[in-house]
Order: structure tokens, then sequence, then C-alpha cells
């Protein structure tokens, strides 16, 4: 008896679990040398550094656009941003990028990509980077 019961349940949480994933937001956690290549593969990739100015003038990623997680004005920035473009976040180490890929995806944006280590691991991978304010 118990086998008849527990197929059904299996079943149904499984189609559950797909249509959840297929209806919501997408994206996920990229090592440095994947978010490279994904930001490459992805026309009017829109890269998104959410660490402070100062540290986003030290170095950051070529066409990256910054906007401070910490700051004031995070949610007025992005909420001229269009939820159906792909998103590439970063900052020093995943923490900060972590938290605003969580909110960002909350808020509705469909792909949320976070680079895994930040700009941390971006260097040890000696990976390309540009430095002053943009």
């Amino acid at each position: 008896m118990k086998k008849f019961i527990a197929l059904p349940l299996l079943i149904i949480g499984f189609l559950f679990q797909n249509c959840m994933q297929a209806g919501g937001p997408q994206g996920s956690s990229l090592t440095v040398t994947e978010f490279a290549a994904k930001i490459k593969a992805t026309p009017k990739a829109l890269v998104i550094d959410v660490r402070t100015p100062e540290e986003f003038a030290e170095g950051h990623l070529a066409n990256a656009v910054n906007i401070n997680w910490n700051g004031q004005d995070f949610d007025e920035q992005v909420a001229g941003l269009d939820k159906n473009e792909p998103l590439f976040v970063y900052c020093l180490s995943g923490g900060r990028s972590g938290a605003a890929a969580s909110k960002l995806r909350s808020d509705g944006f469909k792909q949320v990509f976070e680079m895994e280590g930040g700009m941390m691991k971006w260097r040890a991978a000696n990976l390309p980077e540009e430095a002053g304010a943009v």
C-alpha cells in the first residue's frame, strides 16, 4: 500500500519542482572562467559591480556598471533595468553580490548570474580588468 502512495507523491513533487523552475527566475553561481565565458557569449550582457565606487575605481570588469549594493539608491538604480535581460553580478568576494542577486531575483529579474569568489578569484585567475571610474 505504501508503494502506491509514495509513487504518485514522488511524481507530483517532481512535476511541481519542474514547474517552479520553468516559471521562476533563472541564473546561477558561476566560476570566474564560466562567468567570463557566459558574458562573452551573451549579447547585451549587463555586468553589475555592486562594490563601492572606491573599490570599483581600483579595478573592475570591462564594461561593468557600478551600482553600490550598500548605497541608498541601489533599488532606484536597478528599477530602470530590463527584467528580461541577463544580469551578471559580482563584488569583491561574493557576499554582496549573492545578496544583490537574491534581491534582483525576488524583484522579478529573469536571469541573474553571480560570480563565485568575486574579484578576489578573478584576480587570482589573472583575468583582465580595467581601472578607474567609468
